[in-house]
């Protein structure tokens, strides 16, 4: 690697490529956000959209938008303009709900599969990780309570047993592609091919993977897939989230949300449920239409590059934020928590330090926006659309003078979100 300098930066910047899409997305002056992993930046689309749908679509043609103005058949176009960044294809996603509902839909249908087919009907148990997310595990636990036929959740304590765990007794394997607080990537083909020869199915959260690192669910053979909108694809605040249910396990998918969307003929008002064919059984309820459509804001700016170049860019940014920070603050108690090898990074890196949190708090007073997660671990988010490399050194050199003058409180009083 070149020396490391704020002009070298500079001119990273001046070569890339993606520089351009910068301009689309509405960023306050004086601040470098590295925080798109939690919540993505505003692209500047979305105020004209919100304005649309509120003042003409709602306020002008109020009910008729249903369908002049597509209301209805937003989830599912929604769905197909997200499907390439995960590898799926149309008719396989909609846009809907939340992360915490899709997943239970999913987990529910999973099971009844399970249940279904006599060979694998006396499987119970559901394998994740003890780091995983915790809304998937409170999720899980829900769902097995509520059902009370035995179900049991298995957590592991590292990726590396995840091959002995995944065994006959195994109905479902539950993971995120992209773990929330280290950034760790899992290898999904091979996992998915392992769950598969064990006879299990698998269903992957893609929270902090869509968006910021290739994701190819149908050339990886998976069975269910989960993901928010509202990080990397930069959808807005609370965004509605999506579901995949590849072609071939969408006529067996049924679950215990069978609200009139998911119905075959929603206006025919029938007193019994019969779902719809294909993907937008997936449904539930009536959508929130002016942030569902705010979601398309986000998607168009990633019709302007590839997956590729995305994921080419996240490498070299976090590349070189380590680099820059165990060389620049290497007289600190800083320990990385982030794998070092491309094949198992995301697109955020997270550090350990003593005093995290004050840490963190600290660096947003200065405008430098990154957040805290538990136990001990500052994370720092890298979005390839609009983070810059001269951002990278201008966050460490202020990380840096921070850490040399102290400049931290360390009994910092806790925000309600960190």
């Amino acid at each position: 690697m070149p020396t490391l300098t704020r002009q070298h930066c500079l001119s990273l910047d001046q070569e890339d490529s993606l520089a351009p899409l910068r301009q689309q997305f509405s960023l306050p002056q004086g601040v470098i956000y590295l925080d798109g992993n939690s919540l993505g930046a505003m692209p500047k689309a979305a105020l004209s959209r919100a304005q649309q749908v509120i003042q003409a679509e709602w306020g002008n043609d109020l009910i008729k938008s249903w369908n002049t103005a597509g209301w209805f058949e937003l989830p599912s176009r929604l769905g197909n303009l997200l499907a390439p960044l995960i590898g799926a294809d149309e008719g396989e996603v909609v846009v809907t709900d939340s992360t915490s509902i899709n997943l239970f839909k999913a987990l529910a249908a999973a099971l009844q599969m399970q249940a279904a087919n006599p060979a694998t009907a006396a499987r119970k148990v559901i394998i994740t990780e003890r780091s995983n997310f915790p809304t998937d595990i409170y999720m899980a636990e829900g769902l097995t309570r509520w059902l009370d036929r035995g179900y049991r959740l298995h957590l592991v304590d590292s990726a590396e047993e995840l091959d002995s765990a995944i065994n006959s007794d195994t109905a479902l394997v539950m993971l995120t592609h992209v773990n929330y607080r280290s950034g760790a990537l899992h290898d999904m083909a091979a996992i998915t091919a392992h769950a598969h020869r064990q006879g299990a199915l698998i269903l992957w959260d893609l929270a902090h993977s869509a968006g910021a690192v290739p994701v190819e669910l149908n050339r990886a053979k998976a069975d269910f897939a989960v993901g928010c909108t509202y990080k990397y694809l930069n959808g807005g605040p609370g965004s509605q989230a999506f579901i995949w249910v590849p072609k071939h396990h969408q006529a067996a998918f049924h679950h215990p949300l069978s609200g009139w969307w998911g119905h075959a003929a929603p206006f025919a008002m029938q007193p019994s449920f019969e779902a719809t064919p294909g993907i937008r059984r997936a449904l539930c309820g009536t959508q929130p239409m002016v942030s569902l459509a705010m979601v398309e804001s986000g998607l168009q700016v990633f019709a302007q590059t590839t997956m590729q170049a995305i994921r080419a860019k996240s490498l070299a940014l976090t590349d070189l934020f380590i680099a820059l920070v165990e060389s620049r603050c290497a007289s600190h108690p800083l320990q990385l928590a982030t794998p070092r090898m491309h094949a198992q990074r995301g697109s955020h890196v997270s550090f350990i330090h003593p005093h995290a949190y004050a840490v963190i708090q600290a660096l947003i007073g200065r405008g430098i926006i990154g957040d805290y997660r538990e136990p001990g671990i500052m994370r720092f988010g890298f979005t390839p659309l609009y983070t810059q490399f001269v951002d990278v050194w201008d966050a460490v050199e202020g990380l840096r003078d921070i850490l040399d003058q102290q400049d931290y409180q360390p009994d910092a009083a806790r925000n309600a979100v960190t």
